[in-house]
């Protein structure tokens, strides 16, 4: 993966919350469940970008997470960069202390596109972009299921 697992467990939290109504919140163990994603931990992350004001959080039976930005507005970048920051993207994949274009190592020019167009998909993919392509998939998986489940019907008569 391009990011560490914390970023992508935040991604996927992300992703539900997105589908969290206006002014309701969501438990941590609830997003756990639904993102397959241990509870303990992912409150420890939820917590840290709810400092960071990505997230808005309230104590009690009804409490949990909510996002306090619109899914539109947050992108990939913003999260993993939050999350683990951008040191690993900028430094020498080759392990070279001095690695630019005028002193290259051996792979910097390979490196260096594969890094922009990796940055640039981090940079234009929000979390209303993943939230819409999850509930599509969602959708498709239904369709199929559906559809399956009726020609079982058909060929059994």
């Amino acid at each position: 993966m391009i990011y560490s697992r914390s970023a992508e467990y935040a991604i996927r939290a992300f992703v539900l919350l997105a589908s969290v109504p206006e002014g309701k919140y969501a438990m941590v163990k609830q997003i756990a469940e639904q993102g397959d994603i241990p509870s303990h931990f992912l409150a420890k992350i939820l917590q840290q970008l709810a400092r960071k004001g990505f997230l808005r959080s309230s104590k009690g039976p009804t409490g949990g997470f909510c996002l306090r930005v619109a899914a539109s507005d947050l992108n990939l970048l913003q999260i993993v960069d939050s999350v683990d920051g951008l040191a690993d993207y900028e430094r020498c994949i080759g392990g070279m202390t001095e690695c630019n274009d005028s002193a290259p190592c051996g792979m910097h020019d390979s490196w260096k596109a594969l890094r922009q167009r990796i940055m640039e998909y981090l940079e234009r993919t929000s979390i209303e972009d993943l939230a819409k392509a999850l509930d599509q998939k969602k959708r498709n998986l239904e369709k199929v299921r559906k559809g399956t489940r009726s020609t079982t019907k058909k060929t059994s008569v």
